[in-house]
């Protein structure tokens, strides 16, 4: 059997696994101190937004059903939200956002409060990043973002599904401290620590991330290949690109309203 060993100072993470009496250091990711990810953009804001908004969504081909986007939270305000976009704690440290709302389709809303539901007698709410994003924003993302690092981002040429008020970002909190709950890798991080698969991190990371996807897939909704916190839900084709603001979303009828009752 071989002999497995870690170095490194007393009361902090190995720096090395030895095994055999070879010496393998640890990787250390950006981010994994708690910090948000952030990568350098490859334009000023004032210029992507420039960009963005001369742009046009792509033409698609319909029918599709009509959008119905609502607030989220005005359905079950246990849903918390700590949406990135709206601040500049995030991966592009840019506001996009006016407001920290989180819009989806009022089917996958139905859907993510069954979610968050489910999760409850485990101790754990859902606590959202992202929802509806406008295709603007997408063009932005896409714009400021290194070729190599792409595959984190939405190609706007195809439109995001976040775009169709059908995808949503979230992770969990922990209902009796109001706490994020610490997964493998951060939300919006480049890199393979974001995978669903992903391996490393600790048992409980691995858990977490596991409870969130089993609760999310239960009710309609399918974890994206390379993000743990992106979760697309089921029609999403039925839905039409969007690139309204939130106010003219908010501007255009009332948000509140019931929910169809899905069993």
């Amino acid at each position: 059997m071989a002999k497995v060993s870690f170095e490194g100072e007393p009361n902090t993470r190995p720096s090395y696994l030895v095994i055999q009496g070879l010496r393998f250091p640890r990787r250390v990711f950006d981010g994994e101190d708690g910090s948000t990810f952030t990568i350098t953009p490859l334009k000023p804001a004032s210029e992507l937004r420039r960009i963005a908004l001369s742009a046009k969504p792509p033409k698609e081909k319909g029918p599709f059903e009509r959008s119905e986007l609502v607030e989220v939270t005005t359905f079950d305000p246990t849903i918390h939200r700590d949406i990135r976009y709206a601040s500049t704690n995030n991966f592009m440290k840019m506001q996009f956002y006016s407001q920290p709302l989180a819009f989806l389709q009022k089917k996958a809303a139905a859907a993510l409060v069954r979610a968050n539901a489910a999760l409850k007698p485990y101790g754990y709410g859902l606590l959202i990043h992202d929802a509806y994003r406008p295709w603007y924003v997408t063009k932005m993302f896409w714009e400021a973002t290194p070729s190599h690092q792409k595959l984190f981002v939405a190609n706007p040429a195809q439109g995001s599904r976040h775009n169709r008020g059908c995808a949503v970002d979230l992770t969990l909190y922990d209902l009796a401290t109001g706490d994020p709950v610490e997964m493998v890798g951060g939300y919006d991080e480049f890199s393979e620590r974001a995978y669903p698969a992903y391996p490393g991190g600790t048992s409980l990371q691995r858990w977490h991330r596991a409870l969130l996807r089993a609760a999310m897939e239960r009710e309609g909704f399918k974890v994206y290949e390379w993000e743990w916190w992106h979760f697309d839900f089921t029609g999403w084709k039925r839905y039409p690109i969007g690139t309204k603001t939130f106010e003219e979303i908010l501007g255009g009828r009332n948000t509140k309203g019931q929910l169809p009752n899905h069993k």
